[in-house]
């Protein structure tokens, strides 16, 4: 008798070839309309160029685009694309109000060794008909992208995924920095970093530039990757992507990076000459 593979496992390796979470394998169509869409991809633009931008702001300059969106709408819009401005205000971003938040340990700290400073953040990712969340975690040192993952949804699973990646793969750090979402406040999450002994820096609340290293990423990435192509499907955006960073890591210089060498030349540099 010929004993069948579990499908479970079959999906889980298709998962792992792929790198994507194990929500976006399921992927379908969001039912946001053809109109939201639009609206979500102009929004993710206008936040990118003006990133102090409110729902105030983005809905007269929508308007004179001929969008016809109350204030209502731009925030509800916001919320789902996980966009916060970087002034502090009420209800910035989701907060997990359940779990502990950690203090910023960023400030007035030198950083000058890889793997002393970690950083994450999530992004929005448009695709043709629907869209994504991408979430990357970079050293903060040489700006080597160590991991990354996609989901449809902003469930905790995508993040805790690029996480243990990034410490298989290069051990763990010092200190990691994130934002206070529900995703970075988990047990699951602060529990993995516990484990590894990992101090945790949180920034403070509406502060999106206390991680501008990742928010320059996202920048760089949106330009010169995402907003040049229009993704089918979560796959194609993986593949994009996945070749993006690639060359952002190995091949594309870095104006203010230790005369303008890559992140791989700066990171691997430091590791084999044991530079703490």
């Amino acid at each position: 008798m010929i004993e069948k593979k579990s499908p479970e496992i079959s999906i889980k390796k298709q998962c792992e070839l792929l790198g994507v979470s194990r929500s976006s394998y399921y992927y379908k169509k969001k039912d946001e309309n053809p109109e939201n869409l639009m609206i979500m991809k102009r929004i993710d633009e206008l936040h990118l160029e003006h990133p102090a931008w409110g729902s105030r702001k983005l809905r007269d300059r929508l308007n004179i685009e001929k969008f016809n969106v109350n204030r209502k709408r731009i925030r509800r819009l916001m919320g789902i694309m996980n966009i916060q401005t970087i002034y502090p205000k009420k209800k910035l971003s989701i907060k997990n109000n359940e779990h502990k938040v950690y203090p910023y340990l960023l400030k007035n700290l030198s950083i000058v060794r890889i793997n002393q400073v970690w950083c994450t953040d999530i992004t929005y990712i448009r695709l043709k008909h629907g869209f994504v969340y991408l979430v990357a975690i970079m050293d903060w040192y040489s700006r080597k992208i160590l991991s990354w993952s996609l989901s449809i949804n902003l469930d905790k699973s995508f993040c805790i995924w690029a996480l243990e990646e990034a410490i298989r793969n290069y051990g763990s750090p010092e200190i990691f920095n994130t934002d206070q979402g529900s995703q970075f406040t988990s047990p699951d999450f602060t529990g993995l970093l516990l484990k590894n002994e990992v101090k945790i820096s949180m920034d403070g609340k509406g502060r999106a530039l206390d991680n501008i290293m990742i928010e320059r990423f996202w920048r760089s990435l949106k330009y010169e990757e995402v907003y040049l192509k229009d993704y089918e499907t979560v796959e194609e955006a993986k593949e994009s992507i996945k070749e993006y960073i690639e060359k952002y890591n190995s091949f594309r210089p870095h104006e203010n990076l230790f005369g303008k060498k890559t992140p791989d030349m700066i990171y691997f540099y430091n590791k084999e000459n044991c530079i703490a």
